[in-house]
Formats: structure tokens, sequence, C-alpha cells
């Protein structure tokens, strides 16, 4: 069976059991030769699909094949590509992005581990009522964990862990004011200020939806993002803080990878 939008069948994943969602295409070959440089093997990378925003790369971490399949932004097409992957057998699902602090203690190239989401999104609800929470697994918070600290201090970042809040619009939704309209509805007016206060570490736009389903799905889910802008201190995107950011997010999650194989019965 090849399933609709990911153009790939159970065959093409060679048993591939966890997988790495970024959200940009763009990202999922940077992902993949990252882990080729790591590790090296025949298999890595070995591109399988590009249809649509859902780009695969099928790899390879200390013999275990893992998939890179990136999401598209938001929560809508992360479901279809987590529903999708799911029905070929994929158990665990990390996350890897990039994110906006809103906490002044977080600095440009930081990651976030998200502990838990705030779901101010719209496809989390159609698999469970706003009352059920966005977690994630514990195994994959401490592979997650782990990884940062073993690379943090060659890597000259901090890591934290905590509540993301994960929105449906990259604008009004996270109270942007620099849009079309530049209007934010009085709902989410003041809403940052709020959330910090709340203790919420940053915004990104998937991890509810993502979070939500594993765990409604008896599935392994969570998120590392890479700071790349913090609202706090009004440190805009640049370029160079965007390479710095994603780079350090891929490197803790290809890390996590590999812990939660060698941890693997």
């Amino acid at each position: 069976m090849t399933v609709y939008h990911l153009a790939l069948d159970k065959e093409m994943l060679q048993g591939a059991r966890v997988a790495l969602l970024p959200g940009d295409p763009c990202r999922s070959p940077k992902i993949a030769a990252e882990i080729a440089a790591t590790y090296g093997s025949p298999l890595s990378p070995r591109p399988l699909a590009h249809h649509r925003e859902f780009c695969t790369y099928l790899c390879t971490i200390r013999g275990a094949p893992v998939l890179v399949t990136s999401t598209g932004i938001g929560g809508p097409s992360t479901s279809i590509a987590v529903d999708e992957l799911a029905q070929l057998g994929v158990e665990t699902f990390i996350r890897v992005g990039t994110t906006g602090a809103i906490q002044d203690h977080i600095a440009i190239g930081d990651v976030v581990i998200t502990a838990g989401s705030v779901r101010l999104d719209g496809a989390s609800l159609q698999y469970a009522p706003i009352e059920y929470p966005a977690v994630a697994h514990h195994d994959v918070v401490a592979a997650l964990i782990r990884a940062a600290a073993s690379l943090a201090p060659a890597l000259n970042m901090a890591y934290h862990v905590g509540i993301t809040t994960s929105t449906d619009t990259f604008y009004q939704g996270q109270e942007r004011h620099a849009s079309f309209s530049s209007y934010v509805p009085r709902r989410y007016a003041g809403m940052t200020e709020e959330w910090r206060k709340l203790r919420v570490l940053n915004y990104e736009m998937e991890s509810a939806t993502l979070l939500t389903m594993c765990t409604a799905f008896g599935l392994r889910g969570g998120c590392i993002t890479g700071v790349v802008n913090n609202r706090a201190t009004g440190e805009a995107i640049t370029a160079e803080r965007l390479r710095l950011g994603e780079a350090r997010a891929i490197q803790t999650a290809i890390r996590a990878v590999e812990l939660l194989i060698h941890a693997a019965p």
C-alpha cells in the first residue's frame, strides 16, 4: 500500500520505526546529510519521495533505519505526515524545527525541548478535546535532554525544557503586528506577556498537533527546536541566527535518536 500524500510504502521504509520531522522540505536533505556525515553508511542518505510539502529520506543510525520526513508548516499537514507514517509502522516521532523564544534568559542558538504544548491550534481538536493535554513522551524527552546535555559544552549552547505555545498562524496567533493588516484580534492582544508570566518558553506551530496525536494513538512523540529569535529581547531572525538554531536542533535530535535506538529492547 502506498500512502496517498507521502508517496511511500512499507517496503521503502525498510523497517524504520523512528522519524525525524522537520517542517521545511529543504531541511530534510540537510538532516540526512548530517546523519551521513556523523555515522556514514551505504544506505545513508537515500531520497525516497518528494510529494507536495512532504520530502522523505531514508537514513541509517548505528545500523538502524531512520526516516526524515518534512511536514510543511502547521498542524493540518503535520497530522497527515504523522498519520500516514504511523500507517506504515513508524512509532516514534521527533519534530526538529526552529522557534521564537519569549523568555529573556533564552539565547539565540539555544535549543528548547518541549515537555508539553499549549494547544492554540485547530488540528489537534479533531483528535482529542481541548482538555486533553499535548505532552511529549517521557522516553523522547529523556533522550533529548541527554543529547542536549552531552552536546552543550562542545556547541557552547544551553538547553531549556518546558512548555511551548503551539499556534496555527505565524502572525496574529503569535501576537505579531508586522503583518499585512497589523491588527491582532482582541483575544490575542497581550497574550505573549501572559504566556511569559506563565513560564511558557517559546512559540512554534506543529507540536500541539504532533504531541496530541502521538499520545492519543499510543505512539511516542517529542519536539526540539533551535532558537532563531527572541521576542522578549527584540532579537530578530537573521540568516546566521537561522543557520545556528537549525544546526543545533538537528545535531541534538540526531544524537537523541541514537540514544533511543541504543535503548530499544
